[in-house]
């Protein structure tokens, strides 16, 4: 096994995005805004506990949702593959709560993320985080205990890891971001990922 450790994000690079799926299962379309309408994760997330609260919704109906989230076509085949090759961890923002349904459909891979604060009776009061930019700080943590390290992520959230890795690789971004960031390959497939992975453990 070489010093690598890749690290991916798990929302629009492995499994759809959790909160869209959920707004469109429950029918309330203002909870499809991600990070990539509102860069602020906190401001966010405390927004969107506001909307669950006003209907009435709590973790078992997000959960409910999560049961019936497929990985994306492909997805667990290519962890398979990666994880044949080099150490991997997904980081992420979401949370352990609706994380772990969708890890056992990937084969168990490792997940750092967030945790939510549930009442008893479901509701979800507030939430968790990990530690500040998540991403970039794990990264940093990873390559101060001797990794290098290669990211992938969609999303403005990302960037930050990709631009602090060895190789940083854009996978299914919007436009606005690969023409912003032009210096990062960018992949739509990930017979094409595993490719650019491939050609930097071998280096």
């Amino acid at each position: 096994m070489s010093m690598y450790i890749t690290c991916l994000d798990l929302e629009g690079v492995l499994v759809p995005e959790i909160w869209i799926a959920f707004a469109e299962a429950s029918g309330i379309p203002e909870l499809k805004r991600t990070t990539r309408d509102e860069p602020d994760y906190d401001k966010l997330m405390k927004w969107r506990l506001g909307i669950l609260k006003e209907h009435g919704l709590g973790l078992k109906e997000i959960q409910d949702t999560i049961a019936k989230i497929d990985p994306m076509e492909g997805a667990k085949e290519f962890l398979d593959e990666l994880r044949s090759l080099c150490q991997v961890i997904i980081i992420s923002d979401t949370f352990t709560q609706f994380a772990a349904p969708l890890m056992k459909k990937l084969g168990m891979p490792t997940i750092f993320c967030n945790t939510l604060e549930v009442a008893p009776d479901g509701e979800i009061t507030g939430f968790k985080m990990r530690c500040e930019k998540s991403k970039l700080t794990t990264v940093k943590a990873l390559q101060s205990i001797g990794f290098e390290t290669i990211a992938s992520g969609d999303s403005f959230n990302d960037l930050g890891m990709i631009q602090a890795s060895k190789a940083g690789f854009l996978f299914r971004s919007t436009e606005q971001i690969k023409k912003d960031y032009p210096q990062f390959p960018a992949f739509e497939s990930y017979d094409e990922l595993l490719a650019a992975i491939k050609e930097v453990i071998a280096e």
